[in-house]
């Protein structure tokens, strides 16, 4: 396949020094520090490339000297973005994805696969989102991805450029740390709508049939929430009014497990309201929670950065399964 040389790369990015844009930059180039961010790991974006690892380091040191900059931070834990790896890369993404344009256009060359990475809590309309992105856009060939994780690797996820878009919630109690750790990292969170709690309980359960429940009567059944790991503060928990004491309590890592024990076990867990019979079926319902409290859903990704084709019609995707 011809590929095309970016001679005028360095106009693109007006930021650097002048004396560099005398360099040549190849699509080749910003591909191999494509993969590497995308794969968080030399070792994996190598196998991915079809090249040496030694071959991919040296490459990407090349690369930094040639600019000048640190893309990655190398530590005995991996590798990260820098602060100017990710500036760096959001261009760099950019001109691979106008240059794939050109090829497609003029010179016939294959589609390369479609790449797109999500890391949300755990919510039903985001995997819905997801599902009507593939169903709407998916090439022939795409590589995407869809992570179900916990709060705190959401925003490491979109840090590193590891997912496009990250899915979480804010409110009055978990505000100001999620908000923090957000600037810290350069994110921005966008608002998709604001909920009242409510619960999640099987349509068994005795208490289905309440237009409202009251948190006092919840006493008796188990409450189900997601696991958050080495982070299991309060304030990363994905369901509000986390400091509550629970007779009944039980951890979960996945969706699929916690709706089980929904059934099950008589169990109740606190979101947003938001279901997709689609997806879950019709023997799981929401019902409101008696409390003052609010819930803001919203999306993160980078202030620097302007997001792909695929990213903008997955924004679009999650109005369109909320009903907004």
């Amino acid at each position: 396949m011809y590929h095309l040389e970016l001679e005028p790369f360095w106009y693109i990015i007006g930021t650097i020094d002048t004396e560099k844009r005398n360099s040549i930059l190849t699509l080749q180039q910003l591909k191999y520090a494509i993969e590497v961010a995308t794969r968080g790991s030399m070792n994996e974006a190598a196998k991915r490339l079809f090249i040496s690892q030694p071959s991919l380091s040296n490459a990407i040191r090349d690369l930094e000297q040639e600019l000048r900059i640190t893309i990655f931070e190398r530590t005995n834990k991996g590798i990260s973005l820098s602060k100017e790896g990710v500036e760096f890369l959001s261009y760099a993404r950019q001109v691979v994805e106008q240059a794939e344009l050109l090829e497609n256009r003029y010179l016939n060359a294959k589609p390369s696969p479609q790449h797109f990475s999500v890391s949300t809590q755990h919510y039903a309309f985001a995997v819905n989102a997801f599902v009507r992105l593939v169903q709407q856009y998916g090439q022939d060939e795409y590589e995407l991805a869809l992570r179900e994780t916990k709060t705190y690797e959401i925003i490491q996820d979109v840090k590193s450029l590891r997912s496009e878009i990250g899915i979480l919630y804010l409110n009055e109690f978990n505000d100001k740390v999620i908000n923090k750790l957000l600037k810290d990292a350069g994110l921005v969170f966008t608002s998709l709508f604001t909920a009242k709690p409510h619960i999640f309980i099987s349509v068994k359960n005795p208490l289905a049939k309440q237009k409202s429940v009251a948190i006092e009567q919840l006493q008796d059944y188990p409450y189900l929430s997601f696991d958050q790991g080495e982070y299991n503060s309060f304030h990363f928990s994905e369901e509000i009014l986390s400091t509550l004491s629970h007779p009944k309590s039980i951890q979960v890592n996945d969706r699929a497990t916690l709706f089980n024990l929904l059934i099950g076990l008589n169990g109740y867990t606190i979101s947003t309201g938001v279901l997709s019979a689609d997806l879950n079926g019709n023997e799981i319902i929401p019902v409101p929670l008696e409390c003052e409290e609010s819930i803001n859903v919203g999306w993160i990704s980078h202030k620097s950065t302007s997001l792909s084709n695929l990213g903008v019609e997955y924004v679009q995707a999650l109005h369109e399964a909320i009903g907004s």
